[in-house]
């Protein structure tokens, strides 16, 4: 094996202490390294770190009451918008129901007799009664089915509220003619025209009559009506005599009256009657 020829060490003694060596040097440059001061200003302070944990929080119940607000804009937004849907939808179901009358007659028995329209058939009544707080009539629209359904014995009337003003209620019932002629109990002479009405059970109303309107300072029918003595129909209070209204006219107005809803609102329904059944045509 050759040796150095000044320190006589071999190649292999030699390259031990040379690693050493190297070893010790990084040694004495980290522990160089590890000795250098930090400076004053590195890291964060304690109140700093207050600073921004109270900056999040702040930042977090702001987001916190804007959805808050958010969300309870959109609730009343939304109850005002189904508000505003039951009424309109009230008013339309009311609207149909008055312009699918059916003109359907029948022979009422009993009673007395008085002046019929001219030119009616004796002993053909229409099936229809109104005054100003009661309504019966047939009609092809019905509450579950529209128009798709069976005609509907229809009851409307007018009702005081739970706590204050009146109520406008309505009651449906299959239709039939022996149901429907159940109802008439006769002919009489109506004391204010002077002429003959059919003349009907008393309305009798379920415990959950279907409520179309309700928180009313008032609601009345008026009807337009041909008198025979007349040339124009005239709206009247009652739907006397043996004939059929014109139109019907429903006047509502809210007990508590809000410009920012939309409220109950007065519809006339025209009746589309061409011909009278009870009068007898030439062309018949």
């Amino acid at each position: 094996m050759r040796r150095h020829p000044e320190t006589g060490w071999d190649r292999r003694s030699l390259s031990i202490v040379c690693q050493a060596c190297s070893g010790a040097g990084r040694l004495t440059d980290d522990k160089r390294r590890s000795s250098v001061p930090l400076r004053p200003t590195a890291g964060v302070t304690l109140m700093e770190m207050l600073l921004a944990v109270t900056l999040v929080g702040l930042l977090s119940l702001g987001m916190v009451f804007a959805m808050r607000i958010g969300l309870m804009i959109f609730s009343k937004t939304n109850v005002r918008l189904m508000d505003d849907r039951k009424v309109v939808g009230a008013q339309r179901i009311l609207e149909q129901e008055l312009e699918g009358l059916v003109p359907f007659t029948l022979s009422c028995t009993g009673g007395e007799s008085g002046p019929a329209r001219p030119g009616a058939v004796p002993g053909v009544t229409p099936y229809f009664q109104g005054d100003a707080r009661t309504m019966r009539l047939i009609s092809t629209f019905s509450l579950q089915q529209a128009w798709r359904g069976q005609p509907q014995l229809l009851d409307l009337s007018v009702i005081p509220g739970d706590t204050a003003g009146v109520r406008l209620v309505v009651n449906e019932a299959p239709f039939s003619p022996a149901a429907a002629g159940a109802n008439c109990t006769g002919v009489a002479t109506d004391p204010e025209s002077g002429l003959a009405a059919p003349k009907f059970l008393p309305l009798v109303f379920g415990p959950r009559p279907f409520v179309l309107a309700d928180q009313l300072a008032f609601c009345r029918f008026s009807y337009l009506m041909h008198p025979p003595q007349k040339i124009k129909p005239e709206w009247s209070a009652s739907a006397a005599g043996m004939v059929w209204p014109l139109a019907i006219r429903v006047e509502m107005a809210p007990l508590v009256p809000d410009a920012s809803r939309l409220q109950p609102f007065t519809i006339v329904a025209p009746i589309h009657l061409h011909r009278q059944p009870e009068i007898q045509y030439v062309d018949q």
